[in-house]
């Protein structure tokens, strides 16, 4: 684990170095005060000597301000380190996320993988500053001070070979307990996480069907079982504390009492026994210190696990077969015995035995029940995920040929679920192509008939979108969608049912652009209305993960009876709302 993680703590060797050599120096200074003050009283209160208290005293300062010198360098430099470690891990991990299949994505989920990127990382950057500070600095305190109280009085320090048997048992009983429930800790944390983001992800549907309640209890089952193996985590944590000090007071008294009869028979100065008592605490206080990082270890352990489960991750669709600078030529798709399934454990193909052959530069229609395989079938073209069977072609080429970012800038996808990002419209059709003119945007926007409605707002493209795109309606963002995929002239345009939130009259305007101004490109369209499919090239009609028909429409009008049924039950309806 600490070799994986070392590589993002590298850049601050340097910082980790010095800020160790601090710690030590703060509490090697710490430590030697406590002499000093042994020999003002021995000597100087003793003797009544002046001048010996103030040089000594003098001395006690200088050490004291030192010790305050160095600590507050260990501090800075600690929490750089620390930082600067928690910034690396977090790239490290989101850039590797970026490189994840949709598979990968689903593997861990959304809330889980938010967690891992802020509270896990969070917990490992703070484990390395402490660490930095309190596992240099009581390690240090507790070695000197047990041998300086071995120096002082060997008798006296038998108490020891009770005390810290003690404690160890303590910290090892304690640690072993709770170990597994911080890793149970952070699952219950992407629980919580995964609620509130359904909520406020679907906040619109939540108020719709009034399941605010609903909603709530689901949250507060979530949270009282966050909150219960919080109790049980730090409820554990917490009974260290107790069991220390009565162990510490326990030691003290000890001292006290066997000390009190050596100074009482004169076998040790008082001044001596104060020191002692210091070195007491400072080695009691030491063992706590080093309990609580245990502590933080274990938790920080958990937390790594799971940090390192991402970045050991591999991707699901990789470059490994990819020719270097292999280029998409044209929009030409080819589609040869495909098998597909999400999973290779389910036992159900999505996609079986699919054969397609499409030129390039023609429109294609996709019509199918739900659940036939439509969004499985285009989503292999990008390869946003990876056919098991058969071999899927782009351009004459096998996908695997081309890097994955090559292939997906040369096809464009408008999903189902249309996502736009906080920010104005322009930036959001930028996507597409980052160096557009306004002409460009203007023209896709015609396009897309998204023009209609951005001519009426005051800004323009420059009109700010609330996150997600709250601000626009349903066909609003739909054509923005369709507008920022056509900016990107793609070899392969794909719309995956993107012109349902629009009227037909709008999706017959959108059709005809394609037509006019998308000569070249292959464009691909899923639709639920026959009528915006009907003019298209080619045809294919999907059932149960099968392409069951393909042809025109007047083709399979005459030979295929599910399309014809569609069809005519659309037709149907049409004219009884007429």
């Amino acid at each position: 684990m600490l070799r994986k993680l070392w590589p993002y703590a590298r850049p601050y060797r340097f910082y980790i170095a010095a800020g160790i050599l601090c710690s030590a120096c703060e509490a090697v200074f710490e430590l030697l005060i406590p002499l000093v003050m042994s020999d003002i009283v021995d000597v100087g209160i003793a003797t009544g000597d002046v001048n010996y208290i103030m040089k000594k005293g003098l001395l006690m300062v200088f050490m004291a301000v030192i010790s305050l010198v160095f600590g507050v360098g260990a501090a800075a430099i600690s929490a750089r380190a620390g930082q600067g470690f928690g910034a690396n891990i977090r790239r490290a991990e989101y850039e590797h996320i970026q490189e994840f299949a949709f598979s990968n994505i689903e593997k861990f989920s959304t809330a889980s993988l938010v967690t891992r990127l802020t509270n896990d990382v969070n917990n490992l950057q703070m484990t390395l500053t402490m660490a930095m500070r309190i596992m240099v600095r009581s390690p240090v305190m507790l070695v000197s001070a047990l041998v300086l109280s071995l120096r002082i009085s060997l008798q006296l320090s038998a108490v020891f070979a009770v005390s810290i048997p003690l404690l160890a048992v303590l910290i090892s009983l304690i640690l072993v307990k709770v170990g597994p429930v911080f890793r149970s800790l952070q699952e219950k944390t992407d629980g919580l996480n995964l609620v509130v983001q359904e909520n406020l992800t679907g906040i619109r549907v939540v108020k719709s069907f009034v399941r605010e309640e609903y909603e709530e209890q689901k949250f507060a089952v979530r949270n009282e079982d966050l909150k219960k193996t919080s109790q049980k985590a730090f409820g554990t944590v917490v009974i260290n504390m107790p069991m220390m000090m009565l162990i510490v007071y326990a030691t003290m008294i000890a001292v006290m009492w066997f000390g009190g009869h050596m100074v009482h028979a004169g076998t040790m100065d008082t001044g001596k026994l104060m020191t002692y008592f210091t070195y007491i605490m400072q080695i009691m206080m030491s063992l706590m210190m080093v309990s609580m990082i245990f502590m933080m270890l274990t938790r920080s352990i958990a937390c790594a696990k799971r940090v390192i489960e991402v970045l050991d991750e591999v991707p699901a669709i990789g470059n490994e077969l990819a020719e270097e600078g292999a280029e998409v030529k044209d929009g030409s798709i080819e589609f040869e015995n495909v098998s597909f399934k999400y999973r290779q454990e389910n036992p159900a193909w999505i996609l079986q035995d699919v054969n397609i052959k499409i030129a390039s530069g023609q429109t294609v229609g996709i019509l199918g029940g739900t659940g036939s395989g439509k969004t499985s079938l285009v989503s292999l073209i990008p390869r946003l995920y990876e056919a098991q069977q058969g071999t899927v072609k782009v351009g004459g080429r096998p996908v695997t040929d081309y890097t994955t970012e090559h292939l997906r800038d040369a096809v464009s996808m408008v999903l189902q679920k249309n996502t736009l990002f906080s920010g104005s419209i322009r930036e959001n059709l930028k996507w597409g192509d980052p160096n557009a003119t306004e002409e460009q945007l203007w023209s896709a926007c015609r396009a897309a008939c998204a023009d209609e409605f951005l001519e009426r707002m005051p800004d323009g493209l420059d009109t700010g979108l609330g996150q997600g795109g709250v601000n626009v309606s349903g066909g609003q963002k739909q054509r923005l969608c369709i507008a920022r995929a056509i900016l990107k002239q793609p070899k392969v345009l794909i719309l995956d049912d993107s012109t349902s939130a629009v009227d037909t009259a709008t999706d017959a305007k959108i059709r005809e652009a394609f037509a006019n101004e998308l000569k070249d490109t292959t464009k691909i369209i899923i639709a639920q209305r026959v009528t915006s499919v009907m003019d298209a090239d080619l045809i294919l009609v999907m059932d149960g993960g099968r392409v069951v028909a393909q042809g025109t429409h007047a083709q399979l009008m005459d030979s295929c009876a599910i399309y014809r049924e569609v069809y005519e039950s659309q037709q149907e309806g049409v004219s009884i709302d007429g």
